[in-house]
């Protein structure tokens, strides 16, 4: 019984985030991270599969937004820069399967009087009275499934001359939705919420959905 109840839980923790003001994300660094290089030049070191990719440019975009903010400066070209950012995003999905009880009027007993089968004796409970629990006497169940995205932002920053590792973070986000466009402006500023922070701490982050973004979206999805 708890755990059905555990699980009826999570499936409507699950559908109400779906109409959520905020976008959460664990986030999880390491770092050696020196006092002396912030402030430093960077620049972007794509793999060959993100080389000239729409999607990877417009979020390192989002990234150096955040890198600006914090006094870091993009050099020109990778001979200048002191620092060579890279990162991976991607999207994996799950299915949540909920068992719950089914409601069934004749399973609790029909009005006083009258049956399902004829008359009934017992009145409006039933045989078995008021305090009847279907979890205990295997009332009707229906399961039903719901997908749930889970999407991933990995960031490195290391050393461009002899490519030391500096600084590692990991955010995962999840929800209903699958599409990382609308997300990731949220995941790359939790990424450098507190930036360097904790090395080896994981950080629940909730940010607020900007009211412009969230009508755009509505509007796309019809609402």
């Amino acid at each position: 019984m708890k755990r059905w109840l555990f699980l009826f839980a999570a499936a409507a923790g699950l559908l109400l985030s779906g109409c959520a003001s905020v976008v959460e994300s664990d986030v999880t660094a390491f770092h050696a991270w020196p006092a002396d290089a912030n402030g430093k030049s960077y620049v972007f070191a794509p793999n060959k599969e993100q080389e000239n990719n729409l999607e990877y440019g417009n979020y390192a975009r989002l990234i150096g937004q955040q890198l600006q903010a914090l006094g870091f400066t993009e050099a020109a070209d990778r001979k200048s820069a002191q620092l060579a950012v890279s990162f991976r995003y991607g999207v994996n999905t799950e299915q949540v399967v909920v068992t719950r009880p089914a409601y069934d009027p004749f399973f609790y007993g029909p009005p006083p009087g009258w049956g399902r089968f004829g008359p009934h004796p017992y009145g409006f409970y039933g045989p078995y009275g008021p305090f009847y629990d279907p979890f205990w006497y295997g009332g009707p169940m229906q399961t039903t499934s719901y997908p749930v995205f889970l999407r991933r932002l990995q960031i490195g920053i290391a050393n461009a001359g002899d490519g030391k590792s500096l600084y590692d973070v990991v955010v995962d986000s999840e929800g209903s939705r699958g599409g990382l466009a609308a997300v990731m402006p949220y995941m790359v500023r939790a990424a450098f919420t507190g930036f360097p922070g904790p090395s080896g701490v994981t950080r629940h982050i909730k940010i607020e959905v900007e009211k412009d973004a969230k009508d755009a979206k509505d509007a796309k999805s019809g609402k």
